[in-house]
């Protein structure tokens, strides 16, 4: 029974970690309720009235938000600094209360001097939160220069209940941090194996909903892979540790996701596309070549399982997983293969490629291991690793900055102050009392946000939460009536979810939002159905507002920030392609992680902008399925980049791998099409044109007769390039792009 509830427990910690990398979400409700609850805890031994109490909560729940530093020791100058900036703001906006015009005035001023803060990084934006929420709570509960002193006591116990929540209650430290991203990495390598081995198994009915699974999984296991790449420097020792984690993390990513590509190939009649793993709705390959139970799929099927327990299990403890483990690296040495089919075969590859991933990132996330059980195998890998681990190294790349109008702090400083201007004044011709809820609305939508689609869909997105959470709210102010620590307890409880869903859905966020502050209305003697109305009132308003200001007043359209960035995806992958390429030809060694790494990047804010596109109500469809298609073509030519420059830095190590001249002229191509995209994308009078030629994989017959698949780099380089080739060429027809054929 015992070992029962401790498998159970164990599930139970492995299923979070995986739903909530670093459990990032958790800690951010678990700290603010905490901070809230000893808020209201400490001012109720003070004798405090309701109001107050109201306006500690606040203050605790934005001192705990707005800061953001990933170091314990800068978290704690911020949270202190934020003090003396609440107090001001809060005194200030007290002090004008009576004073319409000016107060007005000078809360725009605020707004502005807000959110140009931004420039000057994280402490910066915390501080202007900090200041414009401190305005905004004085507004709420109606703070008079004769209450300020009760007020300021108020504050000031939030922010040191938010200092305890953060560095007592519940701490965070960098390195616990990633440790736990880790443990969440190995989680969703895991369920992403279960996926594959679903994908093998799957009948012809249920293939399509496998294959979703694969790629939602494959989608998950980058996410927590970029998780750690932006958390190393501050959660490792030093650089080279660093440099480390992050090569393992790719290597483990990289082998992962061409599983899943062998294993589709492996049941499918033909080659599979790398884009079926990335285009949502892409149609399933024929499946006329499907796994059967033979000897061969049975061993590939424990194998599958196999790994998943390796990946399972930090630490390689005893000989049963000692002997797995050599089975599995054992499929890197062609003789070890079983007897099946080449696309089987191929399987076993990967497989023993994987497991020679997990293995690097268990040496580099748990340290040396019991290498007494070791096979020839398993010594040759463990020697590979160690020397890539010596050769590893970095170098840090600058980036130009934009200045004046052109940089995005100053035009969204000028937009917001704009935006608040038209709010104010709608606001108040809707109600003289509530019109700051207009002003936060529009404060809101353009937190991070940087064009005017992705502010249309935040906006939408939060008067539909704010209409739900209407719904909500009457029905809990009902519930809770005058019951003062009741209703406490259920905002509490919309805090806290709140806050854990906010990074899943910024509709459910608004909703809770909401919902807590019908609660809160109640607290305060105020709530009436006509009061939530407004608030659904003056939150239209206030979205609207930041549209027209984001439309008319430095405006940056969707379509002009998404080439924008498309252009710098386009230049990272060039970098990468052309630079792993140089290698791979022979060429000096170069640090290929940072390259890659910033690709991913450029990847994922290009994702992101192009939301407003891909949003399901939106009623250009066209466009909505040629954004999805050229960034799943993007994610296709980012893989194979990956995989080049992972096989780039493998060169100085293995001496097995020798580098191949030739393969700089295959690459030549590949740098020109990119370029002659880029150039379209950046100028549509461009005259470049995509060229197209005989397959680069047809340099393969340059090799000798009989030479065994994938028995040297230049085979598997070459496959990778022509599937690079093709994505890039086929980026060329959705973009506009003319393509010249040979004799053309």
């Amino acid at each position: 029974m015992k070992a029962t509830d401790r498998s159970f427990w164990t599930g139970l910690r492995v299923r979070i970690a995986a739903s909530d990398p670093g459990l990032l979400r958790l800690t951010a409700g678990l700290r603010t309720v905490g901070a809230i609850s000893l808020t209201l805890a400490v001012l109720s031994l003070l004798g405090a009235d309701v109001t107050h109490l109201v306006a500690g909560a606040i203050a605790a729940m934005v001192g705990t938000f707005a800061v953001r530093e990933k170091q314990r020791g800068a978290q704690a100058v911020t949270l202190a600094l934020g003090l003396p900036v609440a107090l001001a703001s809060v005194s200030l906006a007290a002090l004008l209360s009576t004073r319409v015009v000016v107060g007005d005035a000078f809360f725009v001023v605020l707004i502005f001097c807000a959110v140009y803060g931004r420039r000057f990084g994280e402490r910066g934006t915390a501080l202007g939160l900090v200041a414009f929420q401190a305005y905004f709570l004085s507004l709420f509960v109606g703070a008079t220069p004769a209450g300020l002193p009760g007020f300021w006591g108020a504050i000031a116990v939030a922010f040191v209940c938010s200092a305890t929540a953060r560095f007592v209650l519940v701490p965070q430290t960098p390195a616990g941090l990633l440790e736990r991203l880790r443990q969440a990495f190995r989680a969703r390598l895991a369920q992403l194996l279960d996926a594959q081995r679903e994908l093998l198994d799957a009948g012809p009915d249920d293939v399509g909903k496998a294959l979703r699974h694969v790629r939602e999984g494959t989608a998950r296991l980058h996410e927590t892979a970029m998780m750690i790449q932006s958390r190393l420097e501050e959660g490792t020792r030093d650089e080279a540790t660093a440099h480390l984690l992050q090569r393992r993390i790719a290597d483990a990513e990289i082998a992962a996701e061409r599983l899943g590509l062998l294993l589709l190939t492996a049941r499918s009649t033909e080659r599979a596309d790398t884009l079926t793993l990335h285009l949502p709705g892409a149609p399933v390959p024929d499946s006329g070549r499907l796994p059967v139970r033979d000897e061969a799929t049975d061993v590939l099927r424990r194998d599958l399982r196999a790994l998943r327990l390796l990946v399972r299990h930090p630490v390689a403890d005893g000989t049963g997983l000692a002997q797995v483990r050599n089975r599995l690296l054992g499929y890197r040495e062609e003789e070890n293969l079983p007897s099946a089919s080449p696309a089987v075969q191929d399987v076993f590859r990967g497989v023993g490629e994987a497991s020679r991933a997990v293995l690097g990132l268990r040496v580099a996330l748990d340290g040396p291991q019991d290498e007494s059980d070791d096979s020839p195998e398993t010594a040759r890998s463990r020697e590979e690793l160690d020397a890539e681990d010596a050769a590893i190294g970095g170098e840090e790349a600058a980036g130009e900055e934009a200045t004046g109008l052109r940089r995005p702090t100053t035009r969204a400083a000028v937009q917001v102050a704009v935006g608040s201007s038209l709010a104010i004044v709608g606001g108040e011709l809707i109600s003289a009392h509530r019109w700051y809820w207009a002003v936060l609305t529009c404060w809101i939508v353009f937190l991070n946000t940087a064009s005017t689609g992705e502010i249309l869909v935040k906006g939408y997105r939060r008067l539909l939460g704010t209409v739900l959470g209407v719904i909500a709210g009457i029905g809990l102010a009902g519930a809770v009536g005058h019951h003062t620590w009741t209703a406490f307890a259920v905002v509490l409880l919309c805090v806290f979810a709140m806050f854990y869903t906010a990074p899943l859905s910024y509709t459910l966020m608004s909703f809770f939002v909401t919902a807590a502050l019908g609660v809160l209305y109640t607290l305060l003697h105020t709530y009436s159905l006509s009061v939530l109305v407004l608030r659904v009132q003056e939150t239209a308003l206030g979205a609207a507002c930041g549209v027209v200001a984001a439309v008319l007043v430095l405006p940056v359209q969707t379509d002009r920030r998404t080439n924008d960035l498309l252009t710098t995806v386009l230049d990272r992958l060039t970098d990468v392609t052309e630079v792993a390429v140089d290698q791979l030809s022979g060429g000096p060694p170069t640090d290929l992680l940072d390259r890659a790494r910033d690709l991913d990047q450029a990847l994922d804010d290009l994702r992101a902008a192009t939301q407003p596109l891909t949003h399901p109500v939106t009623p250009l469809r066209t466009r909505r399925d040629t954004a999805r298609y050229v960034v799943a073509l993007l994610e296709t030519c980012a893989y194979h980049a990956r995989t080049l420059a992972a096989t780039a830095e493998l060169l100085p190590t293995h001496p097995s791998i020798a580098a191949d001249p030739g393969l700089r002229k295959a690459g030549q191509r590949i740098r020109h099409n990119i370029d002659a995209i880029a150039a379209r994308v950046a100028d549509e009078d461009s005259t470049a044109e995509v060229r197209t030629s005989p397959s680069i994989a047809s340099l393969l017959e340059a090799g000798e007769p009989g030479t065994p698949r994938y028995g040297r780099v230049t085979d598997r380089v070459l496959r990778h390039l022509q599937r690079l080739d093709e994505a890039v060429i086929g980026l060329a027809r959705p973009l506009g792009v003319p393509v010249t054929r040979p004799g053309a």
